[in-house]
């Protein structure tokens, strides 16, 4: 496995990243939206191609008829017994210029697709401007930073006598990669277990997706073409999810709903697997930020009325997870320059760890608008109308298990290094109530 970069994926039926239309029409507004990314001014460039594009499609039917017309003139100066050489040498180059067009056209296309397509998803009007995660905004805290009785110690250093083995993580794959054993592994087991079922009660429906997927599918959801460093590829051209939004977002590709099925939930525990290009030097220690590590995700599929409504749900139902667990947080509201490339709009919860005195991203919930359906070229119908929409996707962490086990490690643990299991893990270890250190 390696991360590369990814040849240019195949979408002949993706109608586009961007409206091309809604950039023609109002430009000013997409290069505001870009602005406030942080990104240049680019209506304008596209708006040409677009154009040259168009102007290619128009001469190739104004040669394709006008060759059709003198294919009939030929016949009926032939009936005439005139001379045809001149329109017989006219058919010879327009026939001669139609693949030229063609071609031309194809070349335009594709470098406003490859233009359109390392282009970000727009922020919404209510998401603040700013450059990095110091622009974020508190909306919310929930519950108070937990104080213990002695001083609180990061979890990598009382988390191997539970099970997590960080020198034997090391020596089997490298650094980033840790061996979950014992008391360890079951509590991170039970974490998985509670989440789903937390988030079946609320409606979403479990899934097993696959956790190779081809490029087309890394494309829709944004993945590819700008971030293949950032996820790991087989040598057979297939991928690592590094999230297991790719394959539920996915489940809708190419497809048309009817909007009775809408909303669509799913849910998964999967493992992920990201390179961490960019994060060279950040988190090495410990079990925060790993190449290797399980998250429940959760995806809503929706019409564009609902989506709003959805995203405040989903994002209370990975609240309600944190709620169950005892676990102090906050819910952030990303600036525009923090967000994830696909993201129009992003909570996301941060969970409070007593070792580091602070609070540490857990879930990020975000709408995407059409951005994901277009490329994907995912559709509804809706009722009583022949014509077809795109849907609106958004994805949720519901929650990053690795990091929870993080949090519950850190806000539960006793001095004598034992960790008190909270009350709604108790069923899925059979009555446990606390972690023991190996002797």
């Amino acid at each position: 496995m390696r991360a590369r970069v990814a040849r240019e994926p195949a979408r002949s039926h993706t109608p586009g990243m961007h409206d091309i239309r809604a950039i023609r029409e109002n430009p000013a507004a997409f290069d505001a939206g870009l602005a406030r990314r942080g990104l240049e001014p680019q209506a304008e460039a596209l708006v040409a191609l677009d154009e040259k594009r168009r102007a290619l499609i128009t001469e190739a039917q104004a040669v394709q008829t006008r060759r059709n017309e003198a294919s009939k003139a030929i016949g009926a100066a032939k009936a005439r017994r005139d001379d045809p050489t001149d329109l017989m040498a006219e058919v010879a180059a327009l026939k001669e210029r139609m693949p030229e067009i063609d071609a031309e056209e194809k070349a335009v296309g594709a470098e406003l697709n490859t233009l359109l397509a390392a282009i970000p998803n727009l922020p919404l009007a209510d998401v603040p401007k700013g450059a990095d995660e110091e622009d974020n905004v508190v909306m919310s805290t929930v519950g108070e930073p937990t104080v213990l009785a002695f001083e609180a110690k990061e979890h990598d250093t009382f988390g191997p006598a539970l099970g997590l083995d960080f020198e034997t993580g090391a020596k089997l794959s490298g650094t980033r990669f840790t061996l979950v054993r014992g008391g360890a592994a079951k509590l991170h087991r039970a974490l998985g277990q509670f989440m789903l079922d937390t988030l079946e009660g609320h409606g979403y429906e479990q899934a097993i997706p696959p956790l190779l997927v081809r490029e087309e599918t890394m494309f829709g959801t944004g993945q590819l073409p700008k971030f293949a460093e950032d996820s790991f590829q087989t040598t057979d051209g297939r991928w690592l999810i590094p999230t297991a939004e790719v394959s539920l977002t996915n489940i809708v590709r190419e497809q048309i709903l009817s909007e009775e099925v809408l909303p669509l939930r799913f849910a998964a525990l999967t493992a992920c697997f990201r390179s961490e290009a960019g994060s060279a030097g950040r988190d090495t220690r410990g079990f925060i930020r790993q190449h290797q590590f399980e998250k429940v995700e959760m995806v809503s599929i929706t019409t564009p009325e609902q989506s709003e409504a959805e995203h405040e749900r989903m994002t209370q139902c990975a609240e309600g997870i944190l709620t169950a667990l005892g676990l102090p947080f906050r819910r952030m509201k990303l600036c525009s320059g923090d967000m994830g490339f696909t993201a129009a709009r992003t909570y996301d919860l941060e969970v409070w760890l007593p070792g580091q005195a602070r609070y540490r991203e857990i879930s990020s919930c975000s709408t995407c608008g059409d951005f994901q359906a277009r490329r994907m070229n995912a559709r509804f119908r809706p009722a009583g109308e022949k014509g077809t929409r795109f849907v609106h996707t958004l994805n949720g962490s519901g929650l990053a298990v690795g990091r929870t086990l993080v949090a519950v490690l850190e806000n539960y643990q006793q001095e004598d290094g034992s960790v008190t299991v909270p009350e709604v893990l108790k069923p899925y270890l059979n009555g446990l109530e606390r972690l023991e250190p190996a002797n």
